[in-house]
């Protein structure tokens, strides 16, 4: 039986246990709404070949379980929300084959409609976020990354975009302490869409100058008709910019990193 298709049942003592683990956080555009229609707001099923299931890629669920890794990755972590296609299985499609071997493993976490003061250490976003990611680390596996996309929610308020920066070098301090991770790399997405004050954010994100902390920019993808989401085709094409992303600044090649 190929593993992609393991009954329900059997996914409880699931044998396969990641070796290269990342974080999937954010909002709702890193959840992901592709292929979520409006009237009636339900997910349409279609997969891009991009983001199909692969015998190698594993996700977190919300009951701390390792799986296969299917569309829509969040779908039991951001529940208040019908979730689509997000950027992460085209990611981790891309980064597979340059892993240098062994599984890797997804942890969504991400939540649409949140502000990024929602993250902050003792909220609770942030609490199921460490305690997924501690969680994620118990059968050896090494977390590679945390890919955010957030900051749509602070673009309505210039107190909120002001603070932007502050609150996100902030987050960064506290997952990488909580951790016991001190050089946790960050990727971290410019965003795409927002209100009055979106471009005060994202020059925050743009202009981040931390250790370990790149930025892609998702500014010029296709939006869907809200004007906040992004569409099918542009939460594939974030993957692959947020893989070339970590592949180029993080993924040293094994002869210049620890050993497999």
């Amino acid at each position: 039986m190929d593993m992609i298709d393991t009954p329900v049942a059997e996914r409880d003592q699931f044998p396969l246990t990641p070796k290269h683990i990342f974080i999937l956080s954010g909002q709702s555009n890193m959840s992901g709404r592709g292929g979520v229609s409006k009237h009636p707001r339900i997910w349409d099923g279609a997969i891009p070949p991009e983001c199909q299931p692969h015998p190698s890629i594993l996700r977190l669920s919300a009951t701390l379980n390792w799986e296969p890794a299917r569309e829509p990755l969040h779908h039991d972590i951001d529940t208040g929300k019908v979730c689509g296609v997000g950027p992460g299985m085209s990611f981790a499609n891309a980064v597979r084959d340059h892993m240098g071997g062994g599984c890797l493993g997804l942890v969504p976490c991400a939540v649409g409609g949140t502000a990024i003061k929602e993250w902050d250490r003792g909220q609770l976003l942030y609490d199921n976020m460490l305690k997924r990611s501690k969680e994620s680390m118990k059968t050896n596996g090494e977390i590679k990354a945390l890919l955010w996309y957030q900051g749509e929610s602070d673009t309505s308020s210039l107190q909120d975009a002001e603070a932007y920066k502050e609150n996100m070098e902030r987050l960064i301090h506290n997952v990488r302490e909580d951790l016991g991770l001190p050089s946790l790399p960050i990727i971290q997405v410019a965003i795409a869409s927002g209100f009055e004050y979106m471009e005060k954010v994202r020059e925050a994100q743009l202009g981040m100058d931390l250790p370990n902390v790149t930025c892609v920019d998702a500014k010029g993808l296709v939006l869907k008709e809200d004007n906040l989401h992004l569409m099918t085709e542009a939460e594939v094409a974030l993957g692959h910019m947020l893989a070339d992303a970590f592949l180029t600044n993080f993924n040293a090649p094994p002869s210049q990193s620890s050993p497999f």
